[in-house]
This record gives C-alpha cells, structure tokens and sequence, in this order.
C-alpha cells in the first residue's frame, strides 16, 4: 500500500471501510512539527465532502478504478439503461446512482461511469447537454426594459428560467452543474 505523500488527486481511497474521492492533497510541514499530508476528499456513496490529515508515513489503501464512457438508452421505473459503445453491452444502473442526473439525460447522451472494484459509483455529466423546449408560454410584446426571463418545460421534466424570445421547439444549452439556461444551441 501507499504511503499518503503518494497520494494524488483523482484516486479513490478506502478510508473508515468506504470508498472516498481524493479532491486535493497538500503536504505540510508546519516549523517544530512533523511533516502531516492534508486531503480533502468525498464519500463516493453519501457525497459528503470532509477534510482528513494524514501522517506523511501512514499507508493508505487505494482502490482499482476505471471510467467507462457509456450511452443513455431509455429510463425503467427505478432503472437507467446505458449502452457501452465499445462492447454493445447493455449495462442498468439503479435511479438511486443516477440522482439529479436524470435531467440531463437524453437518449444517446454520452456520461462517464466511474467503476471502483468493477462496481458503478459515480456518473459525471458533460458541462451542458441540448435539450428541447416543450412547454413555454409567449411572451409579451414589447417587454424588454428588463432582462425578463419565463418559465420553460424540457424534454426531460426540468424546468428552466429562459428569456422571453425563446419559444416552444427550440434547442437550447443548459448547464449541468445548475440547470441553467446558457443559450441557443
């Protein structure tokens, strides 16, 4: 096993018997003391951030990891199914994996699965994804003093703040990390 100082951002460790992301690593040594490694990480399962000091001598043990870049195929009840468009393998993760993430999935979208000991963990989402308008009220004529935004429905059940101009049908490109409106696709 590694010693912490070997520690790097991007790898998953297993600290109290769960799988943890390390975010950042930095290593002290503060004057008279002796030299400590400082991680900030988050519980893969929970999504709980925490910050833990490590001697720069302790060994720590590092999980196999693997990223999969798989298709959205179509969502079952409590279900997701994925396509990996290597294998053509038909892969279901549980709606619990999926979260939030089920905004932004459309069908052929592509997402990166992270694997910790060939089990799915995380999923990550591209920056923004197109997704379509189909439900927008009109806008009032001549309302532009203001940067006046409404309400708009997507393909996927999220409801987005868009300007006036924008209207039923349309592509538009929303963030992933705050369901925002970014712009016409």
């Amino acid at each position: 096993m590694p010693a912490a100082n070997d520690i790097r951002k991007g790898q998953v460790i297993k600290f109290n018997g769960e799988a943890h992301l390390v975010m950042e690593t930095q290593h002290r040594t503060p004057g008279n003391l002796r030299a400590f490694v400082q991680m900030k990480m988050r519980n893969l399962r929970y999504g709980k951030s925490l910050d833990q000091r490590f001697n720069s001598t302790d060994t720590v043990e590092v999980l196999p990891t693997e990223h999969k870049t798989l298709e959205f195929s179509y969502a079952d009840r409590d279900a997701y199914s994925f396509m990996d468009p290597e294998t053509y393998e038909s892969i279901e993760l549980p709606a619990s994996l999926i979260g939030d993430a089920k905004n932004f999935l459309v069908a052929n979208g592509k997402v990166e699965v992270l694997y910790v000991d060939g089990k799915p963990l995380t999923i990550e989402l591209p920056s923004s994804v197109n997704l379509k308008i189909v439900e927008s009220a009109e806008g009032v004529k001549g309302d532009t003093a203001s940067n006046v935004q409404k309400p708009a429905t997507l393909e996927t059940g999220l409801i987005v703040q868009v300007p006036l101009f924008i209207k039923e049908g349309e592509i538009i490109k929303v963030s992933t990390s705050d369901g925002s409106y970014m712009g016409r696709a």
